[in-house]
């Protein structure tokens, strides 16, 4: 039987929205994410969060302190339901693996910073990540660590130095011809 696909998206009702398109394209530039859609992603993700406060708000109060501590676990600055109903896009970008990656100063610029967790240099947990879009625990972000591995140097003898430099300059002779 196949695995049932999530919605993890929604796009936005009008698509050619200028001042829309310009919001998208300043989080773009300033997260380094890689297209509009991983904006939509965050205003989806913020969305849910945002319906599930407001069928909490009526709900009991043990039910209400567990969903604002699980949300300050996964990192966000909130503390009541009415803070869970304040989130942003922003506040959801800003919790991404790479925005903490940068904001831990392990890379200078959010593109950067992509580019280290997709060549697989970024560990969380003992475990290597390349995934730029995953949302960083508080526990998770204590974990993190950069693990760049820089190519060893081939020790070659006197021998071998010296048939490589007779083939090369065999070749810069013939070329020359």
């Amino acid at each position: 039987m196949p695995i049932r696909k999530h919605k993890k998206f929604s796009r936005p009702r009008k698509m050619f929205d200028i001042a829309l398109i310009k919001e998208e394209q300043n989080l773009i530039k300033k997260y380094g994410l890689k297209s509009r859609r991983e904006v939509w992603r965050a205003s989806f993700a913020v969305e849910k969060m945002r319906n599930l406060a407001k069928e909490l708000i009526t709900a009991d109060e043990k039910l209400k302190k567990e969903f604002v501590e699980r949300q300050a676990s996964k990192g966000f600055n909130v503390a009541s339901i009415a803070d869970v109903l304040a989130l942003g896009k922003e506040d959801y970008l800003k919790r991404r693996l790479q925005s903490v990656i940068v904001a831990k100063k392990l890379a200078q610029t959010h593109k950067q910073a992509r580019q280290l967790i997709t060549h697989k240099h970024v560990k969380l947990k003992g475990h290597f990540i390349n995934s730029p879009s995953h949302l960083t625990t508080i526990e998770e972000e204590n974990s993190l660590e950069l693990n760049l591995k820089l190519p060893e140097k081939k020790i070659i003898s006197k021998e071998e130095r010296e048939l490589l430099e007779k083939m090369h300059f065999k070749e810069r002779k013939g070329a020359n011809e």
